[in-house]
């Protein structure tokens, strides 16, 4: 019998290499990573520091114009770690983590 997974995305992702900054709940995890993909529901990165799934993140990146429809943008999410996928050969960690608020952040004027 195939195992079958249901997909719980709640909207297409978008493929997109971005860095991020994280830190994790209560201050335990300070790292920063790249995103492989992302939408207004989800994103799926890549760090080298452990996080451990059930995690409160806080994340730092900059939206491309695909996602705002328009200019890229800062901004500051909050998220809840639901996947982790371990490292292979050394190499960074898979993390799966649902959007739960997404907070646009100023420009800073040049």
């Amino acid at each position: 019998m195939t195992d079958v997974k249901r997909e719980r995305r709640s909207g297409q992702r978008l493929a997109a290499r971005v860095p991020v900054s994280i830190k994790a709940q209560k201050g335990t995890v300070e790292a920063t990573g790249f995103t492989r993909d992302l939408n207004a529901g989800g994103i799926f990165l890549y760090t080298d520091s452990r996080i451990v799934a059930g995690s409160e993140l806080e994340m730092v990146l900059i939206l491309p114009p695909e996602i705002t429809h328009g200019e890229k943008q800062w901004v500051c999410c909050r998220a809840s770690v639901v996947r982790v996928e371990d490292s292979e050969g050394g190499g960074d960690f898979g993390v799966a983590a649902s959007i739960r608020s997404i907070e646009i952040l100023p420009e800073i004027p040049s």
